[in-house]
């Protein structure tokens, strides 16, 4: 009886390893198919460091956009609301030379505000985004 066959009595015990593996297999190739996809997508955002502002336009020439934490946005210093971002948006890329739009936001605020603001900065003719922590007394 150690070779327990199919007529013996016993219940099988044994999992059968195969299928598992198979199915594991099939799942990593597919998420190693739809992965470059998922990483494309997105708003591409410029890191900035110190050594990236050297020989560049100065700060006056680019759009700064500040969010606040009570949501309150405001376009080079300059209060707007919903109604009339974009359009503050649009003069002040305008005037801007290299088209760079620097969100500064407080890390009270939520996500979504600030991709509505990079969104609707790159709609604006943006050319390159950049985020910033504001700092917490301006």
């Amino acid at each position: 009886m150690a070779g327990g066959g199919a007529g013996s009595g016993e219940p099988i015990t044994a999992i059968n390893v195969t299928p598992l593996v198979d199915v594991c297999l099939v799942l990593v190739i597919i998420f190693m198919a739809v992965a470059p996809m998922a990483v494309t997508l997105g708003i591409s955002v410029l890191e900035t460091r110190p050594s990236n502002a050297e020989g560049k336009a100065s700060a006056d020439e680019n759009v700064n956009v500040r969010i606040a934490a009570d949501g309150s946005i405001a376009v080079n210093g300059r209060r707007t609301d919903g109604l009339t971002f974009q359009r503050a948006l649009l003069e002040a890329l305008a005037r801007s030379k290299d088209r760079l739009v620097i969100v500064s936001a407080d890390a009270a605020n939520k996500v979504g505000l600030i991709v509505d603001v990079l969104d609707e900065s790159r709609q604006a003719g943006a050319a390159k985004l950049a985020l910033t922590r504001a700092s917490e007394g301006g």
